[in-house]
Formats: C-alpha cells, structure tokens, sequence
C-alpha cells in the first residue's frame, strides 16, 4: 500500500495511542522511523497478560509494525543533531511526551517550526497542551474516569466500571492520523506547516459524542449508568445484554410483540412500542426472564424466524474462530523479528480497493535500522561506529538494561 509513499514521518511516542497512531501512517506506506531511548521505549518494557514472544512485549507488537528502529541517546548533543537533521527531511514529527519534554529537548514546536517551515507537528497528550491538568499523568483508565465513560459503562447499583480495552488510546489514535492526514494535505497545497494537538480528554468524550449531546440537552438522570440489562442509560429496553443458558446475547431492534412470541413471554408481547423507555426495567425483566430458558443455539433459530436484531457475546476464542472475522481476514499472521516465533495482529482496519495494507516490516528490534537510517543522513560509517561506541545510537547486537519506567513525582 503506498498511499503515503514518500512522506517521512519521525515517531518520538511511547505507550499506545502515539505508536498507535503512526502504525497507521506506516500501514498506508509512510516511512515511520520510531526514535526510541537506548533501552527502548516503555511499550517494550511492559506486555499484557504478562506475556512476551521472546523478548518482545506484546503492548510494542501491536502497534510498531512498518516502522524502522532508531535508538538515539536525546540527552546527547549528538544525538539532539541527529534527530534535527533527521526533522530536517521530514513531513511530520509525532509525540507523545507529557507537555513540556520536547521543548526541553530543543525539540519544541517553536524550534521545529523554524527548522522545517512545512513540517506537520503533531502532538498527543492526556489533556491538552495547556490549562490545569496539562501537567498531570494521562493515562486511558484515568481520562475513562475523568471524562465519564466509566460511569456510562457501569451497571447500576454497581456503580461505574472501565471498559474492559484501552478504548480511548484506540479512538485517540485515529484521530491523531486524521488530524495528520488534514495537515498534510493543507501541507502539500500551501507549504505551509501546523501543529495538531489530540488529547486522551478530547478522545474519550468524542467516544461519547451521542450520549453527551442527549444528557447536555435532554432531561438529566440521576445516573448515567446502565440500568439493568439495557445497554446505555438514554437507551430504551430491550436494548441491551441478557444471559442465555450457556453464554449472553445482545438483543437491538424489534417489535414487543415479536420478542415475547420468541421468547415465550406473553406479558413482554403486550407492552406497546411506544413505552419502550417508560417501561425499559419491566421489559428488561421479562426479556431476561425468556432469554434464560434457552440455549445460544435455540436464541439465534427463534429471534431469527422473528427477525429480531440480535447477536451472540463472543469471548476471544470465539472471536477467532468467527467466520465473518476470518473472511475480513481481520486477524493477520506474520513472522515475529525478534523471537522467529508466529506474531498474531490485528489488521489494518480499512480497505483500499478491496485491499488491506500489507506487512512491510514486522515490529523491529531496537535499533534494528540505526545504522542505515544514519547512512541516509550522510554520516559516515566511521562515525556510526564512534556513535555506537559512544552511547549515541544503539543496535541491537548490543544489549542494554532496560531500566523500569520511572514515574514522576511532583
């Protein structure tokens, strides 16, 4: 896929939502070049499930493929040179560090802007480049308490509970690539640069779009929660998860009627449509009530033959196996770079023509491409060793501690 060939992009991201989000420009055949520290990134540091394909954390694995490996020491003057010549012939800078860390580095949009006039800089946070939170930590379980989505997820009496994925990182990446996207397109027409700011914040209510704009100018609950087995606290019953004899369904639009006559309730098949919310806690007991009798098997053969929007919840076994999944081909295999072992990932989401990008690059071992990405840059390959030598850059023949990421403390 090449798309974006010939556009450059430096990724000075860690975490999710930053690498995330340049996988996205590196799937559409942009030239990514991830700089890292010389022991690496925190996304390498730390995996899911406490699991890693050799060395490899899974948290980097499913966000750094197509992308080169710089490991460059930022708290060199050296290293500071490489990166701005490397800025130099660049089309977009993506970071993510709290505010205030590139400029610190020389590394601001001030200085970058006078650098590179026509550059894209684009800049992720938890809460924004300014105002009060701008200093404190952002991170996706805080920003979903923060901005409300915990609440909306949680069950009442319950209370609130997180979404069960890193949903805003996620979402906060997408709008991250549009965002570079719309700026480089300005970029190509005028020459003219500009900085994109995306927040955890701005990504987390954007999630939320449709729930806020009901609850800012609607009658307000008391509680955003979901109210019994329906699925949003604006929503009206049967809308929402009920338990089946082996598993759960999602049951979405129908009549009643319909519902009632499939699930063998006849109190639910005479409720009128038009009281779907005023009644939502009757008919989510009684839908609850029939789904309980039947198996998955039994629930898809009658909300079938009464044409009743549903589905079964899959667990990730089942995801796997789905066969709509599988013809997508939304689950991708590729040879692991570092562990030689099979890399399970998610595919790039969207297709062009038909098509999804291709794999050009696994996710590389640290500084895989240091050298050939300083051969480019016109260094000479005596001063790529002395570089080595001295900390500069890193390879990965040379292995380092990785020292734990260190939390800052005010």
């Amino acid at each position: 896929m090449t798309m974006l060939d010939g556009f450059k992009v430096v990724s000075f991201n860690h975490f999710l939502m930053g690498p995330l989000g340049a996988q996205i420009l590196a799937d559409l055949g942009a030239d990514v070049v991830a700089v890292e520290a010389l022991d690496g990134a925190f996304q390498r540091k730390w995996s899911p499930n406490d699991t890693f394909l050799g060395e490899e954390s899974l948290l980097f694995a499913c966000a750094n493929r197509n992308k080169r490996s710089l490991a460059l020491n930022l708290r060199s003057p050296v290293g500071i040179e490489i990166a701005k010549k490397l800025i130099l012939e660049a089309d977009v800078l993506a970071e993510n560090f709290r505010p205030g860390v590139m400029d610190r580095l020389g590394l601001g949009y001030d200085e970058v802007k006078a650098l590179n006039p026509k550059i894209v800089y684009a800049a992720a946070s938890g809460y924004g480049a300014d105002g009060p939170y701008r200093d404190r930590p952002g991170q996706d379980l805080l920003v979903q308490a923060l901005s409300g989505l915990a609440a909306t997820t949680g069950r009442a009496p319950d209370g609130a509970r997180a979404i069960g994925v890193s949903a805003v990182d996620h979402h906060g990446a997408a709008l991250l690539a549009v965002g570079i996207l719309a700026a480089l397109h300005r970029a190509k027409r005028t020459g003219v640069g500009c900085r994109v700011d995306v927040s955890l914040l701005a990504a987390a209510l954007d999630l939320q779009t449709e729930s806020l704009t009901s609850y800012l100018n609607g009658p307000r609950p008391t509680s955003v929660s979901q109210p019994g087995n329906v699925s949003g606290w604006g929503m009206q019953a049967p809308y929402g998860i009920y338990p089946a004899l082996d598993g759960s369904v999602a049951i979405s639009l129908c009549t009643n009627k319909d519902l009632g006559e499939a699930l063998e309730v006849l109190e639910l098949s005479s409720i009128g449509d038009d009281e779907n919310f005023k009644r939502r806690d009757e008919i989510s007991e009684l839908t609850e009530k029939g789904t309980r009798k039947f198996t998955l098997v039994e629930l898809k053969e009658r909300l079938s033959a009464k044409h009743v929007w549903h589905m079964p919840v899959n667990d990730y076994e089942a995801v796997e196996r789905d066969p709509q999944v599988q013809h997508n081909e939304h689950i991708i295999s590729v040879g692991s770079a570092s562990s030689g072992s099979t890399l399970k990932l998610v595919s790039h989401p969207i297709r062009y023509d038909g098509r999804s990008p291709e794999v050009r690059l696994a996710p590389q071992p640290l500084g895989a491409q240091s050298r050939e990405i300083l051969t480019e840059l016109g260094y000479s390959s005596e001063d790529i060793e002395s570089y080595i030598v001295d900390d500069v850059i890193g390879t990965p023949e040379i292995k380092r501690e990785r020292k734990r990421y260190e939390l800052k403390r005010s």
